[in-house]
């Protein structure tokens, strides 16, 4: 296979490694706090550490992250995949408890981690055969080794990454994800916003979402530069756009209000060509401000779920006159909206959207029965036929082909961004012995998406609040629990949950 830089839109998939071979040799990939990058220096970092796990591991293994953002986290996903092994991004926020069902769940190998983290972890977290490195030690041993390995002719069938999401019910699920997908992801993104060599995206979003990598895998396809940022306020976004002359940035609905409520100095509105928005839907007000903050500036309402990759993003030009609209989808993906018996729905009428085409996601690692609930033959409509996702989300399509969201099946929260297990949740909660039933619920709230609201039935103490701050990370914080003698009972004899959702304003 000869390795030739894609000019036009197409759907000729590539190892997800060759993106690292795509930008001028000379031009920055790459802005670290200490050094910059070019692209030239982010492929041999690349091969460098690709050529260590290649003498490290087995082909197909399985190689967890838990870090901040930084060198190793940013080059893990491609070199892991030339490499010829599977990268497990663990988000950093997370605990110790959520970081070992994930090592436990992947059957990891290796873990590369920053040293706070791993002193976190209590040995039974590390499964059997798992060696633990922290990243400096990482970087040190692959230098000794000094093994460069060339950019990689693998299928791009292959798995390629193994990206942990909330479910609806019980623990975090694996999304399989392939070279292709992630290839023609970065593809897809990089077309619909129009991003060029000279683009410079500020990747403020965790790297263990599909929508952060993102950020990574579309700039370096387009041949631009990533400036990585843990940010503790708001206003470090701002002054890092002014001060590396930002022109594209990634937030959720949470994140935009935040920005929105700043003051943001006219050399950080004047470098940003677009902003986007997923993990929930941007509210009339917001938009609204940042029309008025960056009136220049394009912006990119999108949606989109990690089992498919993205599915849909509102043409900048339609946004003033249609701001509650997810758009139509991206290039690769097909969206349908179907009725209960998956037969196309007529304008205006409410079905489930179905994403088809080559960013459908291999499904759940290791959880066939999850797989087959999600991950169902495409409607006889569909032009790619094969497996759709089916999304559980409820769509309405317009006369002139946008989509409107009305709702979701399932009882998931959505806060900050977060897609939140309301099970996970109360399994923490019930594990601590304090509390004999627990139920989480979202509330719609103007700046989280939803604010998590715990139901428990036992004695009142502040020990449940103290002991799941210890246990869950922040996101999945309750905002407020409301403790109960009894909990309301549907005739099945099962907890009401709706009942308790009307109490509460849910």
């Amino acid at each position: 296979m000869t390795f030739a830089k894609q000019t036009a839109l197409d759907d000729t998939p590539w190892p997800l490694d060759h993106l690292a071979e795509r930008g001028e040799r000379d031009a920055p990939a790459l802005v670290l706090k200490d050094r910059v990058l070019t692209h030239s220096e982010l492929s041999e970092r690349v091969s460098l550490l690709a050529g260590w796990l290649k003498g490290q591991l087995e082909t197909g293994a399985r190689v967890a992250s838990w870090a901040a953002k930084g060198e190793l986290t940013c080059l893990l996903p491609l070199a892991a995949a030339r490499a010829g092994m599977v990268h497990v991004p663990i988000n950093p926020l997370l605990k110790r408890a959520q970081a070992a069902h994930i090592l436990s769940d992947s059957g990891a190998t290796l873990l590369v981690a920053t040293a706070s983290r791993l002193k976190s972890l209590e040995q039974s977290d590390i499964p059997g055969g798992c060696a633990a490195l922290d990243e400096g030690a990482a970087w040190q041993e692959a230098e000794r080794a000094g093994v460069m390995l060339a950019p990689s002719q693998r299928e791009t069938e292959e798995l390629a990454a193994i990206l942990y999401t909330s479910g609806s019910t019980g623990k975090p699920k694996g999304v399989m994800l392939s070279h292709e997908n992630m290839w023609l992801g970065a593809v897809s993104v990089a077309h619909y916003q129009g991003m060029a060599a000279d683009d410079v995206t500020l990747a403020v979003l965790p790297l263990s979402f599909d929508y952060g990598q993102s950020q990574l895998l579309s700039t370096w396809y387009a041949g631009g530069s990533v400036v990585p940022l843990d940010y503790l306020f708001p206003r470090d976004v701002a002054k890092a756009c002014a001060k590396h002359g930002v022109t594209t940035l990634a937030a959720v609905p949470p994140l935009w209000v935040q920005l929105t409520e700043i003051e943001w100095p006219e050399e950080a509105v004047t470098s940003l060509r677009r902003v986007t928005n997923s993990g929930g839907a941007l509210t009339v007000e917001i938009i609204s401000d940042l029309r008025a903050i960056f009136p220049k500036t394009k912006i990119f309402p999108m949606y989109g779920l990690t089992e498919a990759f993205r599915s849909t993003f509102l043409d900048p030009a339609l946004v003033a006159d249609h701001p509650t609209s997810m758009g139509k989808a991206i290039p690769f993906a097909e969206i349908l909206v179907v009725d209960e018996k998956g037969e196309p729905c007529s304008p205006g009428e409410e079905g489930e959207l179905v994403h088809c085409g080559p960013l459908v996601a291999q499904g759940y690692w290791q959880d066939a029965k999850r797989t087959a609930e999600r991950f169902r033959p495409a409607p006889a409509a569909s032009k790619y036929g094969g497996t759709a996702v089916w999304s559980g989300d409820r769509v309405k399509r317009d006369t002139d082909g946008l989509l409107y969201f009305v709702g979701r099946r399932d009882a998931m929260i959505k806060s900050s961004g977060n897609r939140i297990s309301p099970q996970e949740i109360e399994g923490a909660a019930l594990a601590m012995g304090l509390v004999a039933e627990a139920v989480a619920l979202g509330v719609p709230d103007e700046k989280l998406g939803h604010a998590i609201h715990l139901v428990v039935r036992g004695e009142e103490s502040d020990e449940l609040k103290k002991a799941l701050a210890r246990e869950l990370p922040n996101f999945m914080q309750p905002h407020v629990i409301h403790w109960k003698d009894a909990m309301p009972l549907n005739p099945n004899g099962k907890i009401d949950r709706t009942a308790l959702a009307r109490e509460i304003g849910a």
